[in-house]
């Protein structure tokens, strides 16, 4: 990948695939697309208090994961969150 290829703007199919990754996932969650969206959009929310982040290119997923007592597959929330830089909140 290129430096530049990390600064172009998505195509209108990369949008549509996005999107459509974000059904399927929301599918096999049991969860619905506003949801899955809601969720997202609270997840920009409250980590923008703390940096700036790349908002377009905020993935989320949610999967499946072995859990922590052994007793068998469980959902678990995945967030990829690009950061474009951190805020200083305390002056250092």
């Amino acid at each position: 990948m290129r430096l530049m290829d990390l600064f172009r703007k998505k195509s209108s199919g990369e949008v549509a695939k996005d999107r459509l990754k974000l059904l399927l996932v929301s599918d096999r969650a049991n969860c619905s697309p506003e949801l899955m969206e809601q969720i997202k959009n609270d997840i920009i929310q409250v980590i923008s208090k703390y940096m700036d982040i790349d908002a377009q290119g905020l993935d989320i997923q949610i999967t499946e994961t072995e859990s922590e007592t052994g007793n068998g597959v469980v959902p678990a929330l995945f967030a990829n969150i690009p950061i474009k830089d951190l805020h200083n909140r305390n002056g250092k």
